[in-house]
């Protein structure tokens, strides 16, 4: 019935309605493999700023988390430290005593040298930060404790102090890594819309070949319901194409003789032959592949905020060690006791609390977020958020249902809204057309029942007709008008007009030759819409819309929801430069999008935020994804950024600050009076920063989203 549904054709003269959403996401993902061949796009934009990672995964600091912190737990039991502060005692046997360093080292050749690998990687770049610190601290108090071991100073070895340091960074490294990892999961479902394999056409009849052995000028056919394998214009045949996953816009375009042709979108129910145009790297669908990946190469190296404290706290470790060191010795301190005093300052110094700082509060952020249906992908977008100045929607799917409804109707005097309205449901009911279900779908919503019609037929070109309640009734636009010489009031011609000035198609209702009523139809703008405009610009935030549909409907929505910008009639390529043209005016800018061609705007964005409604492809570009699809979301972005950004202050305040104490004590300024610190005493105010920093993440959840 679809092709018959030609009568809404009438609104050939609303071509510019193109007010669709991107939800037609049928059959391209996930039917294929990886094209590897297709794009090459091995990009590795994400770990951006984070080098000292380089070849490290979350699995890894997970793996060797859980195998650390079951060595450490012995190394504890046995440490003669905290039996004395406990007041137990441990089982002793032949070799017990060497429990603690025969473990206490292996936790520090499996899990700690990673860290010595990272600080080796940090001093080659000459960027030394948290894993030189780290490194520095296991090394030394490593070393130290052998050395006491071995009997050649006298003072307490430092094995259980050394394996909880190694457990912890590296329960806080997992926690790091897996709220930062980005894989290439953009361009890896971008490939996935390319098909595998082609049929074409030769002069012996046809072939299936390899997508990549395509050539131009080649003739290939899609079938029905087949993603089309490359650029190209239709030799034979028609069909109505998908083409939601590139353009973004729901409505299917009809391709016919001479018209072209896109890789990666999906055909209907026609046959097409098609003339190959563009394979491989000439394709749009790679062109898109390769404006995201450039957008997450070109993002700047995040340094932050742990990663400039531990910067700074390396200095202030290492000039404080060696000159403890050389102060002692030069006050005449023997030697043991000078490195007790410096291993004391690099083991209190140590970030242990620091290394937790910002990954405890993010992943209690983000999975705050994940509650209220806002899942974080990349921690960059959560942090600057607070920052956020413009926010860019893309129209359909997103401030729009990206579906057809009725979005204002006009009726005669002898009839009521609600009654037309069922009327023209029960006429359309059985039509397959779009705008026809937009029709059914709003009496739905108004939970008008939806009466069964007899007699339904496609009056061709022009509209349909069937029976309700026993009379004949016709529906269509003004080509059905002219057809039927119909008779039409003022009132209602005026409201078509006016209709059809915004960009909206205007479907009439007949009876006996004369109009009931004139149906508004588009694409419905959400409800939440409003009041997530509304919420943006109470925190100061522009708000502008970016579309692909005509200036009319662009500026009708616009008007509708009070935003300050509109970019109609944007091109999928030039997506992305719109967000530079903001970015260009020193603003701070959010893009929000749910199609594929959404994709490289949300990698150029500040921060992406992803429809999660959307295609796989846009919610893999997002640095966060609106699982609810709900707009008003975005404000509660911006209040969990902000929130996130002064709890990571105070935490790495409490973290970093107690060394500006801590370190002095732990060198002997006060050893005059009698007050030394030991280096487990160290350890125990270093776990006691960890704590408090533990304690005030668990505050951040008394944050109202």
């Amino acid at each position: 019935m679809n092709q018959d549904h030609g009568n809404h054709d009438p609104h050939e003269d609303h071509d510019t309605h193109e007010d669709h959403g991107a939800h037609d996401h049928h059959g391209g993902n996930g039917a294929h493999g990886h094209h590897e061949g297709h794009g090459g796009h091995e990009h590795h934009g994400g770990h951006e700023g984070h080098d000292a990672h380089e070849g490290h995964s979350p699995e890894m600091f997970r793996d060797k988390f859980w195998l650390s912190f079951i060595l450490t737990l012995p190394v504890v039991f046995w440490s003669d430290h905290i039996q004395g502060l406990l007041g137990y005692e441990a089982p002793t046997f032949t070799g017990s005593e060497w429990i603690p360093p025969i473990l206490g080292t292996i936790v520090f050749v499996y899990g700690g040298w990673v860290f010595v690998k990272g600080a080796w990687q940090e001093l080659k770049a000459r960027l030394p930060g948290m894993m030189t610190l780290i490194a520095l601290a296991i090394t030394v108090a490593f070393v130290f404790s052998w050395v006491v071991q071995l009997g050649l100073i006298d003072a307490s070895a430092l094995w259980w102090e050394l394996a909880t340091l190694v457990a912890i960074m590296l329960l806080g490294h997992w926690i790091e890594m897996r709220s930062i990892d980005q894989a290439q999961g953009a361009l890896q479902e971008l490939a996935k819309l390319l098909p595998d394999e082609a049929t074409r056409i030769t002069d012996d009849g046809e072939e299936t070949v390899p997508v990549n052995e395509l050539r131009d000028g080649d003739l290939v056919l899609v079938r029905p319901g087949a993603n089309i394998p490359a650029d190209g214009i239709v030799r034979r045949g028609s069909s109505d194409v998908n083409e939601a996953m590139i353009t973004g816009e729901s409505r299917h375009v009809k391709k016919e003789e001479d018209s072209e042709v896109i890789a990666g979108t999906i055909n209907g129910e026609g046959s097409l032959r098609v003339e190959v145009t563009g394979t491989g790297e000439d394709t749009k669908l790679s062109g898109i592949m390769r404006l995201v990946a450039d957008a997450q190469q070109s993002k700047s190296r995040a340094q932050h905020l742990a990663d400039r404290a531990a910067q700074l706290l390396t200095a202030v470790a290492l000039g404080a060690g060696v000159l403890t060191l050389i102060v002692w010795q030069f006050l005449g301190a023997p030697i043991d006791f000078s490195i007790v005093r410096t291993v004391t300052v690099l083991v209190i110094a140590c970030p242990h609390a620091l290394g937790l700082a910002v990954p405890l509060v993010v992943a209690i952020s983000t999975t705050m977020g994940a509650q209220a249906g806002l899942l974080v992908r990349d921690r960059r977008g959560l942090e600057e958020a607070r920052n956020l100045t413009a926010v860019i929607f893309d129209k359909t799917g997103t401030l729009t249902l990206g579906e057809h409804r009725v979005v204002e109707m006009t009726v005669a005097e002898s009839m009521g809204e609600e009654e037309a309205l069922r009327i023209a449901s029960g006429v359309e009911s059985e039509s397959e057309h779009p705008i026809a279900r937009g029709v059914v779908k709003t009496a739905e919503d108004r939970e008008i029942e939806v009466p069964t019609p007899d007699g339904f037929r496609a009056i061709t070109g022009k509209g349909v007709a069937a029976s309700v309640d026993g009379v004949e009734y016709h529906m269509g636009g003004p080509a059905l008008l002219k057809a039927e010489e119909a008779d039409v009031s003022s009132t209602l011609r005026d409201a078509a007009e006016e209709a059809a000035g915004r960009g909206q198609a205007a479907i009439y209702l007949l009876r006996d030759g004369k109009a009931l009523a004139v149906f508004a139809v588009a694409d419905a703008i959400r409800e939440e819409s409003y009041e997530a405009v509304r919420a943006l610009h109470e925190r100061g935030i522009e708000v502008a819309m970016l579309t692909g549909d005509a200036q009319a409907v662009a500026d009708a929505v616009a008007e509708e929801l009070g935003i300050d910008t509109v970019f109609a009639e944007v091109l999928p390529d030039e997506k992305a430069s719109k967000v530079k043209e903001l970015q260009a005016q020193g603003k701070k800018v959010a893009m929000v999008g749910d199609g594929v061609n959404d994709a490289p705007a949300l990698a150029t964005a500040d921060i992406g935020i992803a429809i999660g409604a959307g295609t796989d492809v846009a919610v893999e570009a997002g640095h966060i994804v609106l699982v609810r699809s709900d707009p008003r979301d975005i404000p509660r972005i911006v209040t969990l950024s902000r929130a996130t950004y002064r709890k990571m202050l105070q935490n790495l305040w409490w973290a970093a600050g107690y060394n500006i104490f801590a370190i002095p004590l732990a060198a002997g300024v006060l050893a005059a009076w009698g007050i030394l610190l030991t280096p487990a005493v160290g350890a125990v105010f270093m776990s006691a920063s960890t704590i408090i920093v533990a304690i005030n993440a668990q505050f951040l959840k008394r944050v109202e989203l």
